[in-house]
């Protein structure tokens, strides 16, 4: 099961936000891709940053009670953000899923480049699939 790899698994074109976008038009983003967050880069998809639905909430809040927008997603989005690579195991993927809090995690690759997403549904189906595998071949025997 350690072969299982997120490059296997990993969704290859995640919506994109960049630091300049107001928050509003990030929300929208991710509202229409059905997303719970979406990794922040620059001009050459370098990531720099993260930002969820929950970032987004107090910036919405305030912008909706005085009906203007102000903010930008470099002024809610986190900055430090867990990362995996297209090499990383999805086993040990789960292991840290079980002690970290996100759902969602940005592959990159050895230069910082993001390469897609992966999330825990994505993680789930890895190790689905790898036991129903094993479920067979148990009853081949």
């Amino acid at each position: 099961m350690n072969s299982l790899k997120v490059s296997d698994y990993m969704q290859l074109r995640p919506i994109k936000l960049t630091a300049n976008m107001p928050v509003a038009t990030a929300v929208d983003r991710l509202l229409k891709s059905a997303h719970i967050g979406a990794p922040v880069v620059d001009d050459n998809d370098t990531l720099i940053g993260w930002v969820s639905e929950q970032d987004c909430l107090a910036s919405l809040l305030e912008s909706s009670y005085y009906c203007e927008q102000v903010a930008i997603v470099n002024d809610v989005m986190r900055a430090d953000v867990l990362t995996v690579t297209v090499e990383d195991s999805i086993i040990e993927l789960a292991q840290q899923m079980l002690s970290a809090k996100p759902k969602v995690y940005p592959v990159i690759n050895g230069h910082g480049l993001l390469v897609g997403i992966i999330t825990r549904r994505d993680v789930l189906i890895a190790m689905d699939k790898q036991l129903q595998a094993c479920y067979e071949n148990a009853a081949n025997i």
